[in-house]
């Protein structure tokens, strides 16, 4: 019998999970705003959404989820990235979604990577997971990102404010 050994490796990032206490807002965000789509999530026993990329075969990349599993030690789910500073998503239409961030009522935060075409957009769900859209710039039409004070993202500062959250549901 002849023996395949495939060596080890990382093929990609399968998907995020996000633990929200307000799933329909939480869904109205990552699909009003954000454009991904519903797909198929088996029942787990607790509430949540699959989302994914709005193709033919469109893979889930967004997992949520809330209840049970979802809250924390007080009974409900913790807000923010923790550890994770931010998840970063490839996207195009850079104008478009400043558009979308303006008409759901969303703040957000803008950056030019230095020395690279990349453009990028800062914004945060429902559930204070700070979101990195990022665009190549050589590819989009209109303006650079806006770097001018209180637009421009700095690392490591955050700018959710929870009580002034738009209910997007």
């Amino acid at each position: 019998m002849h023996e395949t050994k495939t060596a080890p490796m990382v093929a990609g990032l399968f998907h995020v999970a996000i633990k929200t206490n307000n799933l329909a807002a939480t869904v109205a965000f990552y699909t009003k705003v954000l454009g991904l789509v519903s797909v198929f999530r088996p029942d787990f026993g607790y509430p949540g959404a699959w989302l994914g990329v709005p193709l033919p075969g469109g893979q889930a990349i967004m997992h949520i989820y809330a209840g049970g599993p979802a809250l924390g030690p007080e009974g409900v789910t913790p807000v923010g990235t923790a550890a994770i500073d931010h998840v970063s998503i490839a996207c195009r239409g850079y104008h478009a979604y400043v558009a979308r961030f303006k008409e759901a009522g969303l703040d957000w935060r803008e950056f030019l990577v230095p020395g690279t075409t990349l453009w990028q957009l800062f914004v945060y769900d429902p559930s204070g997971v700070q979101l990195e859209l990022t665009f190549d710039g050589s590819c989009e039409d209109g303006a650079s990102p806006d770097m001018s004070d209180g637009r421009r993202y700095v690392a490591g500062s955050s700018f959710f404010n929870a009580t002034t959250y738009p209910e997007l549901a």
